[in-house]
């Protein structure tokens, strides 16, 4: 599979909706989206692209995949990362974690469900380490998450 990664424009919203919808439908159905897919797909195209840092991953001219980056304060966050659901574990999240670390200063953190063992799995065999959970108080899903963390080197 031949991917190239792009900073993503208004054009990809759709194809971005439709990634974040069905990966959640797919690997997350603990912790239903409190959001309609209206309202998930306005917030993709009215807050999360303008709002800048969002790669996407594209093969044969389809977007497959995004991370989404964000800085604040001394820390770089990873807030949204995503496989469309046919292509977990073709090493496609590989390349565009790295993509996201080598452009982030450390530490690096993220928050994924506890439930989301695959993600964990994912995100721990790259490094991260969990540093807090919690028992969703401060999602708006109310499930249990972790916190973690790639520390520098």
């Amino acid at each position: 599979m031949q991917l190239s990664l792009r900073a993503a424009n208004d054009g990809d919203a759709e194809r971005i909706a439709d990634i974040l919808i069905g990966t959640r439908a797919t690997f997350m159905p603990y912790a239903p989206s409190v959001h309609t897919e209206a309202e998930v797909r306005t917030w993709i195209a009215s807050r999360l692209l303008p709002s800048g840092g969002v790669t996407v991953a594209e093969s044969d001219g389809e977007v497959i995949a995004l991370v989404a980056t964000m800085v604040e304060g001394d820390v770089s966050w990873i807030s949204q990362m995503t496989v469309a659901p046919r292509l977990v574990g073709k090493g496609v999240g590989t390349i565009l974690l790295a993509h996201a670390i080598s452009t982030l200063a450390r530490p690096v953190r993220l928050y994924t469900f506890q439930q989301n063992h695959g993600a964990r799995r994912f995100y721990e065999r790259h490094g991260f380490r969990a540093i807090h959970s919690t028992e969703g108080e401060d999602n708006e899903e109310h499930c249990p998450d972790i916190l973690y963390e790639l520390c520098k080197d």
